[in-house]
């Protein structure tokens, strides 16, 4: 069981950041200021360790620091409407589905490279070809 206040270490690992992430957030202003003891260590409550778990989750899910800002803001906001929560997670799902779809081309130009390159002992290598710019047989799908 814990006891409130925590130090900065046991905020760490009760939330799954780093104490330099705990640091950091702080600095953005996504946690308020905490309060500090006589000899200067943070304290953090069991509201504000809440608040840096749902910001770790927040950064699983791949927002941004701006995003998070503006979930925070929005979680702690009773009066909020959903549909500006759900218009941020809309725009960040769209913008996963667009990097996917990009990495996906890179790893179709990358596997096709892969499978024109020999791999034995000649100096020919379209991969090196490619990313000096000279063309590579074409790419079929």
């Amino acid at each position: 069981m814990t006891s409130w206040p925590v130090q900065i270490g046991e905020a760490a690992q009760l939330s799954g950041a780093s104490a330099k992430m705990v640091r950091h957030y702080e600095s953005l202003g996504l946690l308020p200021r905490v309060g500090r003891t006589d000899g200067g260590y943070r304290q953090y409550s069991e509201a504000e360790v809440h608040t840096l778990r749902f910001i770790k989750r927040a950064r699983d899910l791949g927002f941004s620091m701006h995003e998070i800002a503006e979930l925070v803001g929005l979680w702690q906001n009773g009066r909020r409407a959903s549909a500006t929560v759900r218009r941020i997670a809309e725009k960040h799902e769209h913008e996963l589905a667009e990097r996917i779809e990009a990495m996906q081309a890179m790893q179709r130009t990358l596997r096709h490279l892969i499978h024109c390159c020999a791999g034995d002992a000649r100096p020919d290598c379209p991969i090196l070809d490619d990313l000096a710019g000279k063309a590579a047989p074409p790419l079929r799908h």
